[in-house]
């Protein structure tokens, strides 16, 4: 199989993740960049920040159109995540590659971990301003830091520490991927070593077209069912992950 065709396959589940999960873009590009696409990892965490935030931006007008964005929330993450996603992406070119794959992976499972809970029946909580801003700070970091969009975080922390529901957080957390991984990218400029475009472009236009379809398929299936696929997802790649650096 070629690399264009992987790369097409590899951009449309890519962008049903984002589309209809809210994240999960970084955490699957990334290693479909490096283990199907012969990437090296800083060369595929710059383009995994390309790619999300083009397709994070084209999902997030869907959602948006639908009602499912929580502006005020989204904004207040965005505003609290830009700086320390800058900064933390500036580090983390300083700290060795298996380190961060380590971290990526650890990450990942807590997260799925939390998104295997049953989600509270209670009514959404009241949004408190320093929580949201809080949260959206460690997130910028934690962006900046791994080189990913944060969606696969997001969507935990606008469920369970804030209260949102979950097709409303998968909304919100496309605007909150789309700054920060622009912002990450700026702080990687240059670090990413050569960028094979050829397999960008294309990659990045399957998961476009993938995101239209996976915010179709949101609308169609339980937001707890998507909760499951989503923490089945990450903790499989997180699993995946510590195996090949272990070996």
């Amino acid at each position: 199989m070629t690399a264009l065709v992987l790369a097409l396959i590899a951009g449309a589940v890519v962008g049903l993740a984002l589309g209809a999960l809210g994240g999960g873009g970084s955490v699957l590009a990334v290693p479909a960049l490096i283990y199907l696409l012969g990437f090296t990892p800083s060369a595929a965490t710059a383009a995994s920040l390309i790619i999300v935030a083009a397709t994070s931006a084209t999902a997030l007008y869907a959602h948006a159109r639908d009602g499912h964005v929580a502006w005020k929330v989204g904004l207040l993450f965005v505003a609290a995540g830009i700086i320390p996603a800058y900064l933390a992406g500036a580090a983390a070119g300083r700290v060795p590659e298996a380190v961060l794959t380590v971290a990526f992976a650890v990450i990942a499972a807590l997260a799925a971990v939390r998104m295997f809970r049953p989600s509270s029946s209670r009514p959404p909580r009241r949004i408190r301003p320093g929580r949201a801003a809080g949260a959206g700070a460690g997130l910028g970091a934690v962006t900046g830091f791994l080189g990913v969009g944060g969606g696969f975080l997001a969507v935990p922390a606008l469920v369970s520490v804030l209260g949102l529901t979950m097709r409303r957080a998968v909304g919100t957390s496309l605007l909150v991927i789309t700054v920060n991984s622009l912002a990450a990218l700026i702080a990687r400029t240059g670090t990413g070593g050569g960028l094979d475009w050829a397999l960008i472009g294309p990659f990045t236009g399957a998961a476009i077209l993938g995101a239209w379809d996976g915010r179709r398929l949101s609308v169609g299936v339980s937001g707890d069912s998507l909760q499951k696929v989503f923490a089945g997802v990450l903790l499989a790649v997180a699993l995946f992950m510590l195996i090949d650096v272990i070996a």
